[in-house]
């Protein structure tokens, strides 16, 4: 770490302490040359996420995007929001654990999906009907005659 008083590049560490909530480390440097002392913070480094929508146009991916579709599909339904919110950050953790700067819409769509489906299958259901703009009663059935064929699968 460079000294900002001296600027040279050797330092040690007097003292680190975790701050905002774990977010960060704060280390109390000593400059080896010039003995003058600064403190540093350390913070994992973020990779941007960009989604990518169905239209080709991109944009920051959004959790509120994720948190509110989910909500609507699960009103009036006997799912907590801690439970919507551990599928929402599983969601992410997924994400996450993918490495990557830019993700399909879809991809996020089916990782709702799958999550919902686990969750609370009306609620699956009123998701699906909208992500997959069923636009007949036919598709509408067909759906859930696969989510039937899944259930009697697990049994």
């Amino acid at each position: 770490m460079r000294c900002p008083y001296c600027e040279a590049d050797d330092s040690k560490v007097i003292d680190s302490r975790p701050t905002d909530e774990g977010a960060a480390i704060r280390r109390r440097r000593e400059c080896i040359t010039c003995g003058e002392r600064f403190t540093t913070y350390e913070r994992v480094e973020e990779i941007p996420l960009m989604v990518r929508k169905k239209d080709g146009n991109s944009q920051a991916y959004d959790r509120n995007k994720i948190l509110s579709g989910i909500i609507k599909s699960c009103e009036k339904r006997p799912v907590s929001l801690q439970q919507i919110e551990d599928l929402v950050d599983s969601i992410e953790k997924r994400l996450q654990n993918k490495l990557v700067r830019e993700i399909s819409s879809q991809e996020i769509g089916e990782m709702i999906m799958e999550g919902l489906k686990e969750l609370d299958e009306v609620a699956y259901v009123r998701f699906a009907s909208v992500y997959r703009q069923f636009r007949d009663l036919e598709t509408f059935m067909r759906e859930l005659e696969s989510l039937v064929k899944d259930k009697r699968r697990k049994k």
